[in-house]
């Protein structure tokens, strides 16, 4: 009898060690949320695809099992707590005037979040603030943004011939993509680690010169950003080196290691046609 209650006393054991390891292992996800902005009527199809975006970001880092992607799209989360307990949060929407993280209780929402120290990431417009005076926020949190009157928009060729030795290029090759690439950004005059650097066309007066379009942020709290100007087109999504780079600039934001040779993923033709918005006639 003592030996079969023995037994019996391990097997529960073993039960209470694995679920509590399974336990343990669900909390160490690191929640990722991602916001795309609501349809971008005045943009071709095609391009500032913000939810088809979001949505095969998700796929992707879903096949990684530390990370636990959350996504809101066509507008900011309705639910108030959307961010609590969010490692990382990354927002790809219509920036400028009518960005929806300048509406004050988003932005309270945001910085509520900054100061538990989730990681911050924007693409493409959503990187210009509303006006020179919203550069703190962006700057505080990521390191970089778009300046009014300040950084230029061209559609060119970046060739981005060498990078950084950094997470975030693990896996990473040298690599050429069209895209609208904005360029003459501000940033931080310390923490931050130009990613793709590439010359540009002399464009608004602005001198042709090497310039960053994806960066790399450590805080001095200690939580990490990332930017890039790069997001235009949706078929960019397609292209495994950009694919790749952002995948582990998400994860290194998050705090989550990347693997020696970058996030692996894979992303097909058709599902580059997925999920794309009804922008209506052209005009």
């Amino acid at each position: 009898m003592i030996t079969k209650w023995i037994r019996w006393g391990a097997w529960i054991a073993l039960a209470i060690a694995l679920l509590l390891g399974r336990d343990a292992g669900a909390a160490e996800k690191k929640k990722i949320v991602m916001v795309a902005g609501p349809v971008a009527t005045a943009s071709d199809p095609g391009a500032h695809e913000f939810r088809a975006g979001v949505m095969l970001l998700k796929k992707c880092l879903d096949r990684v099992p530390e990370v636990d992607a959350v996504i809101y799209t066509n507008g900011w989360p309705q639910n108030p707590d959307a961010f609590n307990g969010a490692a990382a949060i990354v927002l790809y929407m219509t920036g400028g005037s009518n960005h929806l993280a300048f509406q004050p209780e988003h932005l309270a929402q945001l910085k509520k979040a900054m100061e538990a120290g989730a990681g911050f990431a924007a693409f493409h417009h959503t990187i210009e603030v509303p006006t020179r005076a919203d550069t703190k926020d962006f700057l505080d949190w990521m390191g970089g943004c778009f300046e009014p009157g300040r950084s230029q928009k061209a559609f060119w060729d970046g060739e981005f011939k060498a990078l950084p030795d950094h997470p975030i290029t693990r896996g990473v090759k040298p690599f050429t993509l069209r895209d609208e690439w904005y360029h003459h950004l501000r940033f931080q005059d310390q923490g931050v680690t130009p990613i793709l650097t590439a010359v540009p066309p002399a464009t608004n007066g602005a001198a042709a010169s090497e310039q960053v379009v994806a960066w790399a942020y450590e805080r001095p709290d200690g939580a990490r950003g990332f930017g890039t100007s790069g997001g235009h087109y949706h078929n960019n999504w397609g292209d495994e080196n950009f694919r790749k780079l952002v995948l582990n600039g998400l994860l290194w934001i998050a705090k989550v290691e990347v693997p020696p040779g970058g996030v692996q993923s894979s992303v097909s033709s058709e599902e580059l046609t997925k999920n794309l918005d009804d922008k209506g006639p052209r005009r």
